[in-house]
């Protein structure tokens, strides 16, 4: 067994679930579905290809480290000849999340790794226009389920969000059968195909956990963020 988390971190990000032409919404998280299409964009796989429906059986888990805040986007759309809608997107905001992949194929973990550090097509989270913050951040684990690494992995938030939110804890959110004895919530998120004239998804359990910040690695004290612009100024 093998355990790789991935940092998900940029200015935008958005997590589509079930929505009108008019209104495209966002969940809070990353879904298990957006990380396969992540996954499958790394590993060079096209929207028709049938291995995508395998990569269902990773064992995953997401935490939510950093709180982001919505917004709202509008994008006039030429509906028909003449004709013109005003569409809304949703999106998250500074937002950052720790995803975990695993299973017992542990060559395909690897494969997975290499390909997210050199990926054959463009990686993005959740939407095209929502590039990474940079390279993803990764970790390897052995022997250790998604959930455990998650309620043991050093919070991941931003320093100056770590020293200006002060949370108790850290939601968790994971396929149910990784969380003992929990009754799974079902969700529309199993990828059946992202081909773009048939995309199709059924259904999966999912189950939640916290995690005390108390018992996660911090950074102890907050960045210097003092700048003094006028400094150069007195300079020779």
């Amino acid at each position: 067994m093998k355990t790789l988390t991935i940092k998900l971190t940029a200015p935008l990000q958005s997590y589509g679930n079930e929505a009108s032409f008019a209104r495209r919404t966002t969940n809070d998280y990353p879904t298990k579905s957006a990380v396969i299409g992540l996954v499958s964009a790394a590993l060079g796989y096209r929207r028709a290809d049938p291995r995508i429906s395998s990569l269902n059986a990773l064992g995953f888990a997401v935490r939510i480290d950093q709180v982001g805040r919505s917004l709202t986007d509008f994008q006039t759309v030429e509906w028909k000849q003449g004709t013109r809608k005003i569409t809304y997107r949703d999106y998250i905001q500074d937002a950052i999340f720790v995803v975990a992949l695993s299973s017992p194929d542990e060559p395909l973990i690897d494969q997975i790794k290499f390909a997210i550090k050199h990926p054959k097509f463009q990686i993005f989270l959740g939407r095209r226009s929502n590039a990474p913050a940079g390279p993803l951040q990764l970790q390897e684990f052995s022997e250790e389920t998604p959930v455990l690494v998650l309620q043991h992995l050093s919070w991941q938030a931003a320093p100056w969000y770590q020293h200006r939110q002060h949370p108790e804890k850290l939601e968790i959110v994971a396929d149910a059968n990784l969380i003992a004895g929990s009754r799974g919530t079902l969700v529309k998120d199993r990828v059946e195909s992202f081909d773009q004239r048939n995309r199709r998804y059924s259904f999966r359990a999912i189950a939640k956990i916290e995690v005390e910040v108390a018992s996660l690695k911090t950074q102890s004290s907050a960045p210097d963020t003092h700048h003094d612009v006028m400094a150069a100024l007195g300079k020779e």
